[in-house]
């Protein structure tokens, strides 16, 4: 299922009458851009089908990209943890990302993460835009600018809007915060505490809409 070079996003991978089983299959050959070569395997999005929520990240890190799995690494225990204070179980959730494969550099024996380009996105887009069409999410969450410029345009700005809920061309309720990787990155103990509040104030939102 390789692409010509002409071809430029996974539009043309995507299987007849899809179901998650088969566009999981078929994204594990996705050739779509060069990120195939780096990553170790496609990481898909798990969870529920017709999930009351969807949860949508930027891209997989070192631990899913060796796991297989979405938010399994400290991001993903951080959105656990956020989850469970806000009051929202993660098994009534489906977890994914934009890019399906991990984007990474060296540095000594570790792979850094590394931002995926706007080209990178646009490749794997078809994908997401496919499970969010079979999911048909309640409330569909964006985390971080990669994943809410993604589906919402480049204009679009998280620090702004977070928290908000409102209609979109993929759900009829969607929503943007932070990426929980970013509350890892604060420098100190007290940041990190108070952009992990934040962003279970954001979830709380969430929450009390479903309620």
């Amino acid at each position: 299922m390789a692409l010509r070079k002409e071809q430029t996003t996974a539009r043309i991978c995507i299987p007849e009458r899809p179901t998650l089983r088969k566009l999981k299959e078929a994204a594990e050959h996705c050739k779509a851009c060069e990120l195939y070569k780096l990553g170790t395997q496609t990481v898909f999005g798990e969870g529920k089908l017709k999930a009351r929520v969807m949860l949508v990240g930027e891209q997989p890190g070192n631990d899913e990209d060796l796991a297989g799995a979405p938010f399994v690494g400290p991001a993903g225990k951080l959105l656990d943890k956020a989850l469970v204070a806000a009051g929202i179980n993660r098994e009534d959730a489906y977890v994914s990302n934009v890019v399906k494969h991990f984007k990474w550099e060296p540095k000594g024996k570790l792979r850094l993460h590394k931002k995926p380009s706007g080209r990178e996105v646009g490749a794997c887009l078809p994908w997401l835009e496919e499970e969010i069409a079979l999911i048909k999410p309640e409330i569909l969450v964006l985390l971080g600018a990669t994943a809410a410029q993604a589906l919402l345009g480049k204009d679009f700005k998280v620090t702004k809007e977070r928290g908000k809920i409102f209609a979109s061309a993929f759900a009829e309720s969607t929503i943007a915060t932070v990426h929980p990787s970013s509350i890892l990155r604060q420098r100190s103990s007290e940041d990190c505490e108070r952009e992990f509040d934040l962003f279970v104030d954001d979830l709380k939102v969430i929450a009390d809409y479903l309620a």
